[in-house]
Parts: structure tokens; C-alpha cells; sequence
């Protein structure tokens, strides 16, 4: 009788004593320590009060699984006295591939890190210890903000530099002036009125001695593709051999991850060199693709980085995606010049998780890129952006019309491209696809077609930046129409052609080339696109107001004063597209803003992007990125989704319990249960009661994995494992599975509708949800299987 209430009372949950710790009842508030106590530590430590121990984190206690001898006689106020076992989520090895955090168990287990932190840290050591505890994040995002405005700056110059070499190169000739070949041909010219008048600045003709016409535009003509294609070859190169994940824009990957999903190496250094040498040279390849998405992507690398210098941050995935979506803010921050509009571009489209104190963080990580940006000032102009504008004139009450018409053709455009891109995507995964097996000839391909078209067309040779800035400005301030923009003072119409068969053009090589395997934004594409229709209706009023002044629409305009500005009408139409394609709205008006620095154009744009995404929803609500997620079947629930879901009882679409792979508790050995893992490739198993299948918890399979793996080597493989309390069990040859089970799961009931259950899925972030009727086991359904029925 003594041997067996010896072996119960080693039982944590046995005894008189063992419910105090999870009492309900309110714990009474502990006096307030003086001041000289808090930061003056005491002689004497009181026997009630044992000091901290750091070996009771669920991930050291890894000898507690084979021994069952648990002292739970602790004090209130001591951190040990919430355990795992009285907590319940069990303890954790890690997270697979692809698979969603446990965003409740996150939490708690950082709650308890400060618990024991706040309980060990007295008097003014103590007090140093929390204050470097809390400033951690924050020397974090500094640095990701330092480190993404020196980047960004990098890939500026580099990308420049290599995209005017297709066309020339800076040289001192004759001693007429000029520089070095390391200039491009902004600083080869600078001082100079115009391109043409710039001595420096040699083209490929000019240096053969054959001139730029005839036989030198035919030798330009070569060179230009030639480049353009060794240039988008060595892209896609380091992306396939090097770093797969640093392909396209990145922010697919960083939105579900930011919503709770595990994807390993996708922010790794490896990942982050070849994303910004490959940023490099696809944007200097004039293919038309962007660099702002994959900005995004590189701010998140630096941050993931800097965070594995701290633990406390790097050892918690919901942490670690706090400081992501401040970090992802400074992404756009650099990209835009615009950290408010980063800011917002965080919160409304990329975060699944966006506390007050994200958004005050996000600020800091946006404000320290842009100064650093600034600082680095690298088109010497003040300006953090090549296309930054300031207007002279405000709108007319006439124009609000031509916005709208621009906000219904912003909606169209996002309609059809998302349609067609998918298309293209699908068509690259099928088995009809020749290059599914040689992506890189793919890339190659687009780059030729691309340069083939692109240098004949004056508007589609410049750089996409480049483009955008000169659609964006107003006649009087462009010092050098290279484009033929204004060169009579009115539009005609060979311009307007050439720019609706640019923006044609341009929105189906954008279409091809949003998807390759090769660093690609979709961005500034659509911001280019829509800046040429934009031009368009623009030119087109402006055509129209001065032909017709006294049109009684147009009374409010002065006469012999330039009435209509198509550089405003470019940059509603970018905003237009913009919010047609991503389906954004708030940050894409912040952008904007910010980019011209005009508030009295704030109202037309926000009308244009209002109109944009009624249109754009009316035939999906999905913006570009939501259907990437959804094509690359990425289990990702967006908690801000208002979509529908059917109103039917979950009973009708989760996995049953007889169809379910279950655990009892008892009558398992090590070799047993590793059978039934080799087996069944399941990510966790119910573990139930063998007569009553009554609910006990769920194992993860990673967890179950790793406690056989690590007690096999003490223990043979007949040994008997358990996972429910055995009064007489010896724990020197059984083993006990108890502390890496969750045993305290999220459960329904089977008659539960399926959008409460939607609605626990997206608003507690859950990996899954047990239905269980007066405690026996009904059913399971897990993320991928909700995510599965609602798509």
C-alpha cells in the first residue's frame, strides 16, 4: 500500500494538492514593492519565493519525459508554478515545412518567458536586464531599416548604370568632357541641357565611328537585345541554381507567412544575396517587371537575419512575424519614397496580425530606410524616387468625369491581367508547357521577345522608372522631350497611338513576365500601365478643352493658361491600376500622395481607386497576390475576408472519427508507434481512450517523432508508452508521451456551424479544431481542409 501511494503522489495531477495551481479562483494581488527594493536586490531570499529556473522552458525540459517525479509545490508568485502540464499545450520540437504555428501557443509561451523574466529581475541588474529585453526589437528594426536603405540604394545605381549600358556608354572623347564608364547617363550628362547635347554619352555607333543612324542604329539595335538578354540569363540563373526562393516578387510567400505558415529558407541569407544581385540585372534587362515587391521581400530577409542575434525574438514564431510586417514597411519605404504609405501597405495588404504596437514599429523600420535613403541620395536629386513630382496647378470640377472614366479602366485592367496571368501560370505548370523542364530558356525567350519590341518603340526602350517619370511630370518642367511628349505644345495624334500601343503592349509583356523564375514586382508595371492610359485620357481632354474653350464645361478655365495637366491624369491612372491589380485602396492614396506631394489631387485619385476596386471586385474580390497564395495552394485563411461561407453544419465536411488515424492511450510500444508513423504521413493523430474514444488531446506528429527518436537510445523498442496516467507504471522502462501532448485542444461541437468554425480559424490563427460530443471524439477538421472547402 505505501509503494502505491508512492507512485500515485508522482503523478502532478494526483493529490490534494495538485489543483491549487489551476484554481480558478483569483490569486490575491501581491504588496508593492518599494523602491529601494525594486532596484536594491535583498540579502535574504524568502523560502517561499525559490529562485528562477531557466531549465523550465518547455524546449529544455527534454529529461523530463522519462521521468515522471514533478515538484508542482511551488509558490504563486514563483514563474514555475503554470507548468506545461497545468497550461496544457504540451511541449514543442518545431514547426515542418509548411505548416501553420501554433499562434496560442506562441503567445503563451512568451507570456512565460516574461514571467520568469520580470519574476529573476531585481534591483538595478534586474532592471538592466528588462530594459535590453525591450529594446531588442528595436535595435532589430533599426538595422533592417539601415540595411534596407543601403541596399535599396545599391540596387538604384547598379541597375541604372546596367540598364544605359544597353544603350551606351560614358566616355571622355576628344577631351570634350564626359567621365568615366562608370557612370550612366544621368551623371555622364549632368549640367547638360539636353541628352543630345551631351558630349560624354557615346552609343555603340557612335563609338564604331558608323553614327546612330542606318548601320549604327541596326549595331545599337543588337547590342541592346544582346544585353537585355544576358542580363535577364544571369538573372534567372542564380535564381534557379543558387536560391529558388528568390524568385518573382516575394510577397505571396511573405503574406502567408505572415498569416501563421512555416516556410523554411525562404528568409535566409542565401536567399537575400541572390534576390538583390538578381533585382539587379532583371530590372536593368527592360523586361517589365518591378522591384518594389521583391524590396519588400529583401526588408524581411535583413530582418529574419538580424533577429537570429536574438533569441527571445528568434525562438518565438509569432514574434518573429511581428517584427516581419514592421520590416516589410520599409520595403515600400524605399521603394515609393513614401513611409507612410509602407506603413499602411503593411497593415492593409500584407499582415495577418497588426497590433497597435506593429504599427508603431512598422513606423520606425519605415522612417530609418527612407533617411537612409535619403542620406545615400542616389540620383542626386533630393528625391528618394526617380519619379517623385510636384504639381503648379490644381483640377476642374470638369475633370472629376475623365478620373472616373480612369478608376472603371484601372478595375478592367486589374480584371484582365489577373485573369490572364493565372492562365499563363497555369499554362507553365502543365505538361504543355516546353520549358517546364528549362525555366531559364523561358526567361530568356521573354527577354528577347521583349527587347525585339521595346527598342523600336521609343516609350518601351526607357526604363520602367524612367517611363513613369516622364509620363508623370508636366510639360514645362521637362527639360529634355526625349519621349516626343511635347514637342508640339499640343498632343496630336501619333503620340496618343503610340502610347495606347505601349500601354498595350506593355500590359501583355507584364502579363508573360509576372511569374518566371526570376526576381519580378508587379508594382511599378501596373503604375507604368496605367500611367500611359492615363497620358492618353489626359492628352485627350487637353486636345479637347483647347479646340472647344468655350465649351460651357470648361468655363472655369482662364484663358491663354494651360487648363489641363495630362501629367496629373498619368498619375490617377497609375493609382487606378494599382488598386485594379492589388485590390488595395488606403496605401495605394497614401502612395500616391506622397509621390506628388499634392493634396488637392487626393480626392481625384481616391475616386479613381474607389471606382477601380468596385469594378476589379465585381469580377473577383481576389487581388494578384490572393490568387498567387491560392494557385500555389499555400494554407493560407485571411481574417480580413468577408467572402460568404456556406451555411451548413461542420459535420458535413470534416474528417469523422472512424475515418480518423487515432492514438490510445495505452497498449503502444516505441516500435509500435513508429510503425503507425511510417504508415500514415499525417501531420498529429487524436489521442483517445481505448473503450470510450473519449478525447484525451492530440499529438503532433513532429512532436511524437522526436520523443521516440530521443528516448529511443536510452530505451529498446518493445518498450511501453502511454499517454494517460499509470499509477504503477516504472518510469526507468516505460515512457510517458503525456508532456508532448496538447491536452488541452481547441474543441466544438460536431452540430457546430461551418462559419463559427471559419471564424476560430481566422480570428485565433488555429492549425486545427477537434469536435468532440459530451467528450467522445466526432470528428477533425484541420487549416488545409477549411481551406480546401472554401476554395
Amino acid at each position: 500500500d505505501d509503494d502505491d501511494e508512492l507512485l500515485t503522489s508522482e503523478d502532478p495531477l494526483s493529490g490534494d494538492g495538485a489543483l491549487d495551481s489551476i484554481s480558478f479562483k483569483r490569486i490575491a494581488k501581491p504588496q508593492k514593492p518599494s523602491l529601494a527594493s525594486r532596484f536594491l536586490p535583498s540579502p535574504f531570499r524568502p523560502p517561499s519565493t525559490p529562485a528562477s529556473d531557466t531549465n523550465t522552458s518547455p524546449r529544455r525540459r527534454n529529461q523530463a519525459a522519462n521521468n515522471s517525479s514533478y515538484d508542482t509545490d511551488y509558490a504563486p508568485k514563483d514563474p514555475r508554478s503554470l507548468d506545461w502540464y497545468v497550461e496544457g499545450p504540451g511541449r514543442r520540437v518545431g514547426y515542418d515545412n509548411l505548416t501553420a504555428i501554433d499562434w496560442i501557443y506562441e503567445y503563451s509561451k512568451e507570456r512565460t518567458r516574461l514571467r520568469q523574466l520580470h519574476a529573476s529581475s531585481t534591483g538595478i541588474i534586474g532592471q538592466l536586464r528588462l530594459l535590453i529585453d525591450a529594446s531588442q526589437v528595436w535595435w532589430v528594426l533599426i538595422a533592417t531599416g539601415v540595411a534596407v536603405g543601403s541596399i535599396a540604394a545599391g540596387i538604384d545605381v547598379a541597375s541604372d548604370w546596367l540598364g544605359d549600358l544597353k544603350t551606351g556608354v560614358c566616355r571622355d572623347v576628344d577631351g570634350e568632357g564626359g567621365g568615366g564608364f562608370y557612370l550612366n547617363k544621368v551623371f555622364c550628362c549632368w549640367g547638360t541641357e539636353s541628352y543630345a547635347q551631351c558630349p560624354g554619352w557615346n552609343t555603340w555607333g557612335g563609338l564604331m565611328g558608323i553614327g546612330n543612324k542606318g548601320g549604327g542604329y541596326i549595331v545599337g539595335y543588337i547590342i541592346f537585345v544582346l544585353f537585355s538578354v544576358l542580363f535577364a540569363a544571369a538573372a534567372s540563373t542564380l535564381v534557379v541554381r543558387f536560391s529558388v526562393y528568390a524568385k518573382q516578387s516575394g510577397i505571396p510567400e511573405i503574406k502567408t507567412m505572415l498569416g501563421g505558415v512555416v516556410i523554411k529558407r525562404f528568409l535566409g541569407g542565401w536567399t537575400l544575396l541572390v534576390k538583390s544581385l538578381g533585382l539587379c540585372l532583371a530590372v536593368a534587362s527592360g523586361m517589365w517587371l518591378g522591384k518594389e515587391g521583391p524590396l519588400v521581400h529583401v526588408a524581411c530577409c535583413c530582418a529574419n537575419l538580424f533577429m537570429k542575434l536574438f533569441p527571445g525574438i528568434n525562438d518565438n514564431e509569432a514574434r518573429k512575424r511581428e517584427v516581419l510586417s514592421a520590416a516589410a514597411a520599409s520595403g515600400i519605404s524605399v521603394a515609393f519614397g513614401a513611409p507612410i504609405g509602407g506603413v499602411l501597405f503593411s497593415l492593409e495588404q500584407l499582415s495577418y496580425y497588426f497590433p497597435d504596437k506593429t504599427m508603431w514599429a512598422s513606423f520606425v523600420c519605415a522612417m530609418v530606410a527612407a533617411v537612409t535613403l535619403q542620406a545615400y541620395d542616389p540620383f542626386r536629386t533630393g528625391q528618394l524616387v526617380l519619379y517623385q513630382v510636384t504639381y503648379h496647378s490644381g483640377w476642374h470640377a470638369f475633370e472629376i468625369f475623365p478620373f472616373a472614366v480612369l478608376g472603371i479602366m484601372g478595375g478592367l485592367y486589374g480584371a484582365m491581367f489577373i485573369k490572364l496571368n493565372m492562365r499563363v501560370a497555369s499554362w507553365r505548370n502543365s505538361s504543355s508547357n516546353p520549358f517546364r523542364s528549362s525555366p531559364i530558356r523561358e526567361v530568356i525567350l521573354v527577354a528577347l521577345i521583349t527587347a525585339l519590341i521595346s527598342f523600336p518603340i521609343t516609350f518601351l526602350r526607357a526604363q520602367s522608372s524612367e517611363l513613369v517619370e516622364y509620363l508623370f511630370a508636366e510639360c514645362r518642367d521637362i527639360t529634355d522631350d526625349f519621349l516626343g511628349l511635347c514637342k508640339s505644345g499640343v498632343a496630336n495624334t501619333g503620340v496618343i497611338l503610340v502610347l495606347l500601343v505601349s500601354a498595350v503592349l506593355g500590359f501583355l509583356l507584364a502579363t508573360v513576365t509576372f511569374g518566371l523564375q526570376i526576381p519580378a514586382g508587379i508594382l511599378l508595371p501596373s503604375m507604368a500601365v496605367g500611367a500611359l492610359y492615363g497620358r492618353v485620357v489626359g492628352l485627350i481632354v487637353e486636345v479637347w478643352q483647347r479646340e472647344h474653350p468655350n465649351f460651357s464645361a470648361f468655363t472655369s478655365c482662364e484663358p491663354d493658361v494651360p487648363c489641363v495637366t495630362p501629367g496629373t491624369y498619368a498619375v490617377v491612372g497609375a493609382a487606378s491600376a494599382l488598386a485594379g491589380a492589388t485590390r488595395m485602396t488606403v496605401s495605394i492614396i497614401v502612395i500616391m500622395f506622397e509621390l506628388t506631394g499634392a493634396l488637392t489631387y487626393v480626392l481625384p485619385i481616391m475616386i479613381a481607386v474607389m471606382l477601380s476596386k468596385w469594378v476589379g471586385d465585381a469580377f473577383g474580390k481576389a487581388g494578384i497576390y490572393e490568387s498567387w497564395i491560392h494557385f500555389q495552394q499555400y494554407p493560407f485563411l485571411d481574417n480580413k475576408d468577408d467572402s460568404p461561407v456556406p451555411d451548413i453544419p461542420v459535420s458535413e465536411v470534416m474528417t469523422r472519427a472512424e475515418d480518423l488515424v487515432c492514438i490510445t492511450a495505452t497498449d503502444h510500444t516505441i516500435d509500435s508507434l513508429r510503425d503507425l508513423l511510417r504508415e500514415h504521413p499525417y501531420r498529429g493523430f487524436p489521442v483517445v481512450t481505448t473503450a470510450e474514444v473519449t478525447l484525451l488531446g492530440y499529438i503532433s506528429r513532429t512532436e511524437l517523432t522526436f520523443a521516440l527518436d530521443s528516448s529511443s537510445r536510452s530505451l529498446p523498442g518493445s518498450t511501453q508508452c502511454f499517454f494517460q496516467h499509470e499509477a504503477f507504471a516504472d518510469p526507468t522502462t516505460t515512457l510517458d508521451l503525456r508532456p508532448w501532448m496538447d491536452q488541452t485542444p481547441i474543441t466544438l461541437n460536431s452540430r457546430s456551424s461551418l462559419m463559427l468554425t471559419n471564424e476560430m480559424f481566422q480570428k485565433l490563427g488555429l492549425r486545427f479544431v477537434v469536435f468532440a460530443d459530451q467528450g467522445r471524439l466526432a470528428g477533425l477538421v484541420t487549416k488545409k481542409d477549411l481551406w480546401s472547402v472554401l476554395n
